[in-house]
């Protein structure tokens, strides 16, 4: 089963991403588009012929959106398949569904749980305990992650659409926290495992960037917390990164592009030489975005980690431009 598919997989995937990882946790600043990261990933895994889960926990069914979809309901559901046999699964995990999940699992409290449900009573645990909720999802996650059927695992890989930079260390370790209150019992045994599988080697976190000083400098502070928290760190995909279009010797040193010399080009070309000035000012506005993301790819040269570059696209990404993203993840470019 997922050993053998596993084993015939084809094609590679690139480095930092790992073909042995179970767990892929993807992260980023918001408005990075690490949905977007998550979904390509996750589809890069099926086309190597496996069977994968991709899950998010933010409750914004942006899942359904990348793959055109309804709403998505708390249980597993096929999204596509690919034709090495690969097949990407979806699910939506819900704090309260995975609560009762808890107590059905440890304790087999399932009709207790959906009655403390309908009082509110999920609810009010969960603010009363914030960290509860990320303990929670967590949970589920490796429940997911762990499952095995016939002696093999269910999923030969998760994808988790993880919450952003600014929480992810709190997110991940939440079970940590709560594992220090619980000494013995179900509860202790499960924190335990999910702990065990989250600072394991079968776990990889993501980070996903833009080429911007912000997005750069909360990757590169998540990248320290997350390394001193004793997590394994996978690789930097840098989104939405513009080609570069403009050289320098088309661009002064101030800055500036020569205009008798672009309007020179342009009625060589056969066109209006009037476009040179609106032309000239686009081409220095591009060629400092250029700088700018020159400069801080250089400052992600300070993490150690292997490097993934996926073009712009503008929003929304629809599901051929996905597969296209999901190719930058396989060492030969090829999908399905």
């Amino acid at each position: 089963m997922g050993v053998s598919r596993a084993a015939a997989a084809k094609p590679a995937l690139v480095e930092g991403i790992s073909a042995k990882a179970r767990l892929h946790v993807v992260t980023g600043k918001g408005g990075t588009g690490k949905t977007t990261v998550a979904a390509a990933l996750a589809l890069a895994l099926a086309e190597t012929g496996r069977k994968v889960l991709l899950a998010e926990v933010e409750s914004r069914q942006a899942m359904a959106q990348l793959f055109d979809t309804p709403a998505m309901p708390y249980q597993e559901q096929r999204l596509t398949g690919t034709a090495n046999g690969g097949e990407l699964f979806g699910l939506a995990i819900d704090p309260e569904q995975a609560m009762i999940d808890y107590l059905e699992m440890f304790y087999g409290l399932k009709r207790s749980a959906r009655g403390l449900r309908k009082m509110g009573a999920v609810d009010f645990v969960t603010t009363l305990a914030p960290g509860l909720r990320d303990v929670l999802l967590t949970g589920k996650v490796k429940e997911a992650t762990v499952r095995t059927a016939d002696g093999s695992p269910y999923y030969d890989a998760v994808v988790l659409d993880a919450p952003p930079t600014g929480r992810i260390a709190r997110f991940l370790d939440a079970t940590q926290e709560v594992a220090k209150l619980t000494k013995f019992g179900p509860i202790a045994k499960q924190s335990e495992g999910v702990i065990a599988l989250l600072h394991g080697a079968k776990t990889r976190v993501h980070l996903v960037t833009l080429l911007e000083e912000m997005p750069v400098q909360e990757t590169l502070d998540a990248a320290a917390e997350l390394a001193s928290l004793g997590f394994r760190l996978g690789s930097v995909v840098v989104n939405r990164a513009r080609p570069t279009l403009i050289g320098p010797d088309q661009i002064g040193a101030d800055g500036q592009v020569d205009l008798q010399l672009l309007a020179a080009g342009l009625r060589e070309a056969r066109l209006p030489d009037g476009h040179a000035p609106a032309l000239a000012a686009e081409m220095a506005e591009y060629a400092q975005r250029q700088r700018v993301q020159h400069e801080n790819a250089e400052r992600l040269d300070a993490l150690d980690l292997p490097r993934v570059e996926l073009p712009d696209l503008n929003p929304p990404v629809q599901l051929g431009e996905l597969k296209d993203l999901a190719a930058r993840f396989l060492a030969d470019g090829e999908r399905s």
